[in-house]
């Protein structure tokens, strides 16, 4: 490789392996930061955008491609490295080490005039929109998206840009609880256990956390009040007397329908269920429940960038328990989606750039 050339692995074709591609080394424009990737985390939702499409149910899918989302795409969005390079009018540090916020809107439409980016009908979030961190460099359109992460590990620092970040966000919609009350953490994934990790600082709610996996169900039992096999028939009789009658909420990290349907059913009258998980599919909901048992089923997707910084500060201060983090070099990229595809990742992973 030459100074200006870098290295990067791209979905090139839909439902095929990220391809290793030799190109130029961007160079930012006014505004722009350019950061050297030192490793991105590879998230259980790159595998379904390789993929091309999500299943939402009834035989219906939605294609990415006719979304905006187009090919080549580099993938990866939980980035920390160091500003390598500015354009004109960025007053990033070159040579500072940071963490990437890859949540961006367009930063013309009334929603992210706003403040509200998360809800742009036309994103730029890099590794879903734009290029991201499965690369040597990453392009960030401006530097208020680039953040110090002094005092947090630099892993933790980028896995708390998504499954962190999506973990608190979903925590911060809670509904006010005592000690007296339970939340049940539904899916022991990466995402889980980052929930898992944050959960006390941000409620009072006794946890119980359920998945169908034996090992994450251990990984999980040393921090939860309870855990519980969803397979287990007895699961949601368990769960109602753990929880005195129902759970005020629970948080689906998997999202498939089978998750829906136990999250739903294990609410009191008054609970709420907040879903996360994009594995998809559909459901059959019988509409009057909802307001018959005063219900709330809310979506939550990642988090807003004041809610970055919030967690970043929140890591900074408090003894936080971390999802266990593997390291794996970025050119293992293939195998690494194959081995989450499977479940056999406990924790996260992050790719560490050559």
């Amino acid at each position: 490789m030459t100074l200006n050339t870098m290295l990067s692995y791209q979905v090139t074709e839909w439902g095929t392996p990220l391809q290793q591609v030799l190109g130029r080394k961007p160079e930012p424009a006014a505004n722009e930061v350019l950061v050297r990737v030192r490793a991105c985390g590879v998230c259980h939702s790159d595998v379904h955008i390789r993929e091309g499409s999500y299943d939402m149910g009834g035989g219906k899918s939605i294609e990415l491609g006719r979304i905006g989302i187009h090919l080549p795409l580099t993938l990866g969005h939980e980035i920390v490295g160091t500003v390598a390079a500015v354009g004109e009018g960025a007053k990033a540090e070159v040579g500072q080490p940071v963490v990437v916020y890859p949540w961006i809107g367009c930063g013309q439409c009334r929603h992210c005039v706003a403040g509200e980016e998360l809800d742009c009908e036309t994103p730029r979030s890099l590794g879903t929109r734009r290029a991201g961190g499965y690369a040597d460099y990453v392009l960030v359109p401006h530097e208020r998206y680039v953040l110090p992460y002094d005092g947090i590990d630099p892993l933790v620092a980028a896995s708390a840009a998504c499954s962190g970040l999506t973990a608190y966000a979903a925590l911060r919609k809670l509904p006010a609880a005592t000690a007296d009350d339970t939340v049940v953490l539904l899916g022991a994934g990466g995402l889980g256990l980052a929930a898992l990790g944050l959960i006390r600082h941000l409620t009072l709610a006794r946890v119980v956390v359920v998945d169908a996996n034996p090992a994450k169900l251990e990984l999980a039992r040393a921090q939860a009040d309870a855990a519980l096999d969803i397979r287990d028939a007895d699961s949601q009789a368990r769960l109602r007397e753990l929880a005195g009658g129902g759970a005020l909420a629970v948080i689906d990290f998997v999202g498939l329908p089978e998750t829906f349907e136990w999250g739903l059913a294990a609410l009191r009258k008054g609970g709420a269920l907040i879903v996360v998980g994009l594995f998809g599919g559909g459901t059959a909901l019988s509409i009057p429940l909802l307001p018959m048992r005063n219900l709330r089923v809310q979506g939550s997707y990642v988090g807003s960038l004041d809610e970055f910084r919030e967690l970043l500060e929140l890591l900074r201060r408090q003894p936080v328990a971390t999802v266990p983090i593997e390291q794996r070099p970025m050119a293992e990229i293939n195998d690494i989606f194959e081995d989450i595809r499977q479940g056999r990742v406990a924790g996260r992973v992050m790719a560490i750039a050559g």
